[in-house]
């Protein structure tokens, strides 16, 4: 019988020659105004100056974040004229959830446990306390 920590290890083996891959998407997940660009992005595709305008940042500043999320594989830019529109690649995202998903399966089962533990210490009768005068003898 394999445990969760067994399995961890052994998915952890599993993508260990995606790690490049994985070290980029969490690296770029890492920055509030990165996430932030990409929620945009969940709703439909963007310019670089609507994704720069809520961070009132330079377009410039605004690139160097996009070409970090491009490096990642999560965004798609098309050069539209002078225009360029920015959407959202979800696929690398599925990647990171599936590594994501064996620790969110071993907090699961933890807490599953813990649950049960409580509910049966709520089950069991509560201890009957000691008789009138009996106390220290």
């Amino acid at each position: 019988m394999v445990d969760n920590f067994d399995a961890i290890l052994i998915f952890n083996h599993m993508v260990e020659h995606d790690s490049h891959t994985l070290d980029t998407i969490f690296h770029a997940l890492g920055d509030a105004t990165r996430r932030a660009m990409l929620g945009d992005l969940a709703t439909g595709e963007r310019t670089v100056g609507e994704l720069a305008q809520p961070f009132a940042m330079s377009l410039a500043a605004a690139s160097k974040h996009i070409k970090v999320l491009e490096g990642a594989g999560l965004i798609r830019r098309d050069v539209r004229g002078r225009t360029h529109i920015c959407s959202l690649e979800p696929a690398p995202l599925m990647s990171a959830d599936q590594w994501l998903g064996v620790y969110r399966r071993f907090w699961t089962d933890r807490l599953d446990t813990l649950e049960q533990l409580l509910r049966a210490d709520n089950a069991a009768p509560p201890p009957k306390p000691p008789l009138p005068g009996k106390e220290g003898e």
